[in-house]
Formats: structure tokens, C-alpha cells, sequence
């Protein structure tokens, strides 16, 4: 039976008005757009650390274009609590090792869980060290992201570096939807492929195919 991780999400952020503390959180964050209702939501309750580590994004002119619109909307949108940012240099080579194997598997594919898992890793592990209350990422708020994988990897992490995992589908209450309207609001570049140089090709191949059928259609007088 699958989990409902909103109602997860609602337990943990009751019990944390009940105690009338203000926990600290590292949110892995993959781009702005996808962090804008996140951060509206959540930093009713929390402190947050917007932790920007993306190896996976391609070419690294990508990579740094998504960093600086992340920063720029912490600095114009106004929040609860406060709200800070880790940004790291491009990695891409722990990206090719760690889906090495794997990558013609696709979207929604083995590749994107171990893409995940490094993300959510290297966010635990930091969590750890700086003391952080709880840990979690941005991804779910996609439709194209999987939840139940992102909370699976987060909840065996939170068991290996004992920090507190914020279990989560922030697509849930019309999240994506939210996004889509903050996005607009604040006039942030949104992309238009997860980010990955495999998912780029599989956006370019879908992009073709439709540009054959529509030419098909036309010789045929469709």
C-alpha cells in the first residue's frame, strides 16, 4: 500500500507547531522553479538551507544558470523564517560514475534512482555535520519525479547518518501548480529537460519525432 506522504508531511509539521520550535532544514533544491513553493510552504515552520548539489546538470553553463536564478529568488522572495544557500561547484564527473551502466534506461528509469540517491546523499551527509534538524529535496514537487523513490532513498539515509528525513510530495494540494504560478511571478528561467545530458537527448528525440509525424500528416494530407 502506498504512503501518503502529505499526510506524513501534515503529522510532522503539527508536532513541530506543538512545540513551538522552529526546526533547521537542508532543502536539496535541483533549480528554482521547482523550490519556489517549497520554500513558500515550509518556511512557515522551519529555518532552511537552500543546498544547491546537481552534478547531473549539463553543460555546466546550465548548471550555473540554475545556481544564480536559485539565489536570486531567495533575495526577492520574502519568507516566515529565515532563509539561506549552499550552492557547490559543477561535479559532473560523479554524475557519469555514479549512473555508469545505466544510462540508456531512460527517464523515470534506474538512472534517475541513482541520480537521486547521490543528490540525497551528499545532502545528508552535510546535514549531519552542520546540524541540521531534518533533511529533504524539492524533486517531488515534479510530475515527472517519483516520490515514493525520493522517500525510500531519504528514509534509509536519515537511518545511516541519523538525521531526521521530512518525508514528502510536495506535488500534492496543487504544489506543481503553485510553482508554475510563483515561477511567472518572479520571471525565473524554467528549462525544459530534468537537467541531465541523457534527459537533453531524450527531449530532442521527442522533439523530433513529433516534428516527422507532423510532417507525415502533412504528406499525407491528414
Amino acid at each position: 500500500m502506498k504512503k501518503n506522504y502529505q499526510q506524513i508531511l501534515d503529522s510532522t509539521i503539527a508536532d513541530i507547531t506543538a512545540a513551538g520550535r522552529v526546526p533547521k532544514l537542508l532543502l536539496h533544491s535541483c533549480c528554482a522553479p521547482c523550490s519556489t513553493y517549497v520554500l513558500e510552504y515550509l518556511s512557515r515552520y522551519f529555518e532552511i538551507t537552500i543546498f544547491y548539489f546537481d552534478p547531473n546538470i549539463y553543460p555546466p553553463e546550465e548548471f550555473y544558470k540554475r545556481r544564480t536564478e536559485q539565489e536570486r529568488l531567495i533575495g526577492e522572495m520574502t519568507f516566515m523564517h529565515p532563509v539561506s544557500f549552499i550552492g557547490t561547484e559543477h561535479q559532473s564527473e560523479r554524475f557519469y560514475d555514479t549512473v555508469k551502466g545505466y544510462e540508456a534506461t531512460g527517464e523515470r528509469g534506474y538512472r534517475c534512482y541513482l541520480c537521486y540517491e547521490l543528490r540525497l546523499e551528499e545532502t545528508a551527509k552535510l546535514a549531519k555535520e552542520r546540524g541540521y534538524d531534518f533533511f529533504t529535496t524539492t524533486l517531488s514537487i515534479s510530475p515527472m519525479k517519483d516520490a515514493e523513490w525520493l522517500n525510500e532513498i531519504g528514509g534509509k539515509l536519515s537511518d545511516r547518518y541519523g538525521v531526521a528525513y521530512l518525508y514528502s510530495d510536495f506535488k500534492k494540494r496543487g504544489g506543481y501548480k503553485r510553482s508554475t504560478e510563483l515561477s511567472k511571478q518572479y520571471s525565473i528561467y524554467r528549462q525544459d529537460y530534468c537537467g541531465c545530458v541523457f534527459s537533453m537527448h531524450e527531449r530532442d528525440q521527442r522533439a523530433q519525432r513529433r516534428s516527422d509525424d507532423e510532417d507525415t500528416q502533412k504528406d499525407s494530407g491528414a
